[in-house]
């Protein structure tokens, strides 16, 4: 299918993004937390991606070659909005673990769409760390060079994100 979008096939290029455009579509709306933003992260990490197709050399998968694409791109659109992320001191590489979680919260049964209401209200630095790790498989010194912030820092804004992930479901729990 690569090479017919190479040979100026429109219909392998619309099929290409049938195949892919969901998904990726996904990983955007985690990321920039709104569904417009979400859209034109979106096509404009496709157009990115057909205008730089001959660059595609096939060493990793076309899905990851091309999520790589939207993830920058997404993380393009959160640095035009000046993310701020908590930076922190260098020498905390190892934080604590997360403390002892009590029975009533180990109880709850929590649906999906609660979920991920939760990780939408998370704020953008928090979201966008939690979601390119916890979601995405990035791991932290990979964020950190996709996000120009420190390994650390990322380490850190992904245990706030699950401790404030936390306090909102247990809220919105205590809400019903």
């Amino acid at each position: 299918m690569i090479n017919r979008c190479l040979d100026g096939d429109q219909k392998a290029y619309y099929q290409l993004y049938k195949m892919y455009s969901k998904a990726m579509y996904n990983i955007c709306h985690r990321m920039l937390g709104d569904k417009t933003r979400a859209e034109d992260a979106l096509q404009e990490a496709f157009v990115s991606a057909f205008q730089n197709l001959h660059s595609f050399e096939g060493r990793a998968s076309f899905g990851a070659w091309l999520k790589r694409i939207v993830v920058n791109t997404a993380v393009s659109h959160l640095k035009k909005r000046r993310i701020d992320f908590e930076e922190i001191d260098e020498r905390m590489d190892v934080l604590p673990e997360d403390s002892h979680v009590g029975q009533e919260e180990n109880d709850l049964i929590l649906q999906v769409d609660a979920i991920r209401e939760a990780i939408r209200q998370l704020p953008t630095g928090f979201r966008t760390v939690f979601s390119l790790y916890l979601l995405e498989g990035y791991d932290h010194g990979e964020i950190a060079e996709i996000l120009d912030i420190s390994e650390s820092t990322s380490k850190t804004q992904y245990k706030r994100a699950k401790m404030k992930l936390r306090e909102i479901l247990k809220k919105e729990y205590h809400e019903r």
